[in-house]
């Protein structure tokens, strides 16, 4: 065979191979894993041949997911039964355990909701728990039902996002059972979490919450915004079980992110919060 054939056929071969090598297997829904080190090129004009050694362009998908750190597994997640006793739900800041894990939640949703944010957390492998408002849930079902298949996970915070503690015993009851009711039937399961808007309650809040449902109410450990994780502890740094609180905003992406380098800052690894206590 003449070598001019020979060198077209191995570069044919050579392409092959390597458009087999950009194919990443990603892991599972509660596992965050850094992605492989040749990740996907990014898009390109037809005039330009993309290469491996192409980085991704700085704000895009690719370039959010080669940014997550690499985590320890998961522990083994027992759920926390006996932390949880009958009757009104616990109000917890953090989850009551010294298994090195912390939580990312994600509150309202009808504000924003960036356009790859649902690839993101499939890609990454981002497990999150999402407190939705039952009108923006009803109003951008399939945006989450995108993240739910992602492994994503949907709980309670009211209808109207009202607080709560103004409200009598009936308007409460309304705003928690109305809500859950409504998530029930777009999403085809019962919120078992809940969490106040503004994180305020008093005690007719928590027995509706136990009324309508609700195994736990939460607050938060951290909050997140514009890519900032703001402490609220002098430490500055993560402690087993705290939980993430972000929102639905136009900087989600890089809230996701901000939270996972944090956990990962803390020697933590990002787990799912209804793998505890859902």
């Amino acid at each position: 065979m003449p070598a001019t054939r020979v060198r077209r056929l191995l570069a044919v071969v050579s392409l092959v191979a390597l458009s087999a090598c950009t194919s990443h297997a990603i892991a599972g829904p509660v596992t965050v894993a850094r992605p492989s080190a040749s990740p996907p090129s990014p898009s390109v004009s037809p005039s330009v041949s993309p290469t491996p050694s192409t980085p991704p362009k700085r704000g895009t998908l690719e370039w959010y997911v080669a940014q997550v750190p690499e985590f320890p597994p998961l522990p083994p997640t027992p759920q926390l039964r006996e932390a949880i006793k009958p009757g009104e739900p616990p109000f917890w800041l953090r989850v009551p355990t010294d298994q090195k894990v912390a939580f990312i939640t994600i509150d309202d949703g009808g504000l924003a909701r960036p356009e790859d944010v649902p690839a993101f957390i499939r890609s990454a492998g981002i497990p999150v728990t999402m407190f939705l408002n039952s009108p923006a849930a009803t109003a951008h079902t399939d945006y989450f039902k995108e993240i739910e298949a992602a492994g994503g996970v949907v709980e309670n915070h009211t209808i109207s996002h009202r607080s709560l503690p103004g409200l009598s015993y009936s308007s409460q009851k309304h705003e928690i059972c109305g809500s859950a009711d409504k998530l029930e039937q777009l999403f085809g399961k019962r919120p078992t979490l809940f969490r106040p808007p503004f994180g305020d309650h008093n005690d007719t809040t928590m027995t509706v919450a136990h009324e309508c449902g609700a195994k736990a109410v939460f607050y938060w450990s951290e909050t997140v915004d514009k890519g900032i994780v703001r402490y609220q502890t002098p430490e500055k740094i993560l402690h087993p079980g705290d939980v993430l609180l972000m929102h639905f905003r136009p900087a989600l992406m890089d809230d996701l992110l901000a939270a996972l380098k944090a956990i990962h800052k803390a020697g933590l690894t990002p787990a799912l919060l209804e793998d505890y206590v859902g």
